[in-house]
């Protein structure tokens, strides 16, 4: 089933994110610290705007979830007052990162805003990751759905995300459910759609 977050679903969130964390594929092996990729992309969701979180849940235990973000700005000015400073309490900022753990680091000291020409037409942004058993069945495009009603709600008149372009598969996914590419480069595929 699809239920909205609830506090106490963190741990559960991480832990997908982390085990979908090497373009879509288990990120477990590479991370000395398996909470890393949860700070970089999922725990300021969960904290900041809760009410756009949602999750799959089968037999008890969360196996995806989707994170969006209204307003991309205003996210990225409250993350810069109220997520990364803790963090950055916590972790070193690397000179010349070389593992995955390091280069998570460096993004927590030095993470990228979205371009401006992405965010201009789409304000909005999302998170989705699903555990290979829940493929297939129709989660993806219903928490997508979910999603996309909600920021209508909120008034946002578009929708991006950023992928990697390793991950085919998700490219294939957003691109059938009416995403269309942006901009690329060599670490980053730009899709965004209307929701106006």
């Amino acid at each position: 089933m699809i239920r909205e977050f609830r506090t106490g679903d963190e741990a559960a969130v991480y832990g997908v994110c982390l085990r979908t964390g090497d373009s879509g594929e288990d990120a477990t092996h590479l991370y000395a610290d398996p909470d890393l990729l949860g700070h970089v992309f999922a725990g300021a969701y969960l904290k900041l705007c809760p009410e756009f979180a949602s999750v799959v849940e089968e037999e008890g235990e969360v196996l995806g979830y989707i994170l969006g973000a209204p307003d991309t700005r205003a996210f990225e000015a409250r993350c810069e007052a109220e997520w990364w400073p803790p963090l950055r309490e916590t972790y070193p900022d690397p000179e010349n990162p070389s593992t995955p753990d390091e280069r998570m680091m460096r993004n927590i000291h030095h993470f990228a805003p979205a371009p401006e020409e992405i965010v201009t037409g789409h304000p909005s942004h999302l998170h989705i990751d699903l555990l290979p058993q829940t493929q297939g069945k129709g989660y993806g495009r219903r928490l997508m759905d979910r999603l996309r009603g909600q920021l209508r709600e909120a008034g946002s008149p578009g929708l991006h995300l950023g992928v990697s372009p390793a991950n085919r598969r998700a490219i294939g996914f957003y691109r059938a459910l009416g995403f269309a590419v942006l901009s690329e480069s060599e670490h980053v595929v730009w899709m965004g759609e209307r929701l106006d």
